[in-house]
């Protein structure tokens, strides 16, 4: 599932548990910086999936990519946005870690491609705060912001910037956001 949706979002405090914070060095830079760009391709009819208003590449638009995430802390600000696992779903593939579909109904999140690290963030917890709730859920997914315009990311432009997640309904649902 590399493709993500970056409309109707929501900026949430983010902490990610299970040593996520303490795996950035305290000498990293405080912000993530552009890493690159992707040209836009116009996608073929109908390869584009606008479930959860996600967006389809524009041709020629040049998108900015990220191959860092800013470092976590208790503070660290994030952009939630809402990821069908599902099959069929926006999400369009199979997760990253397990190479299997997911509920929209489980408690699962896409990290952006920094956050990710390598995988080795999977099957770890992270807990979400956002509207004065929190929930925790699974990192099962890249929520990529290195790639897209192609059939491998069903003609989406990358999903996630350095500072985004994807999280599934389920998740939505119990930060308030439907």
């Amino acid at each position: 599932m590399k493709k993500q949706v970056s409309s109707r979002s929501v900026v949430l405090v983010l902490i990610l548990i299970l040593c996520l914070a303490s795996a950035y060095p305290s000498v990293e830079a405080q912000s993530c910086k552009p890493s690159g760009r992707i040209r836009g391709r116009k996608p073929p009819p109908g390869q584009c999936n606008t479930e959860d208003d996600s967006d389809c590449c524009r041709e020629g638009r040049v998108y900015t990519t990220y191959r860092c995430s800013p470092p976590t802390s208790r503070q660290t600000k994030a952009t939630l946005t809402l990821n069908s696992f599902e099959k069929g779903g926006d999400g369009g593939a199979p997760s990253e870690y397990d190479n299997k579909l997911h509920s929209d109904d489980t408690l699962v999140v896409a990290l952006s491609t920094g956050w990710f690290n390598h995988r080795s963030r999977c099957l770890k917890h992270i807990t979400i705060y956002g509207n004065g709730r929190s929930v925790k859920a699974m990192v099962v997914d890249e929520c990529d912001s290195t790639e897209g315009c192609d059939a491998g990311h069903d003609y989406q432009p990358r999903r996630c910037l350095g500072s985004r997640l994807g999280g599934s309904r389920s998740a939505a649902k119990r930060l308030g956001r439907t």
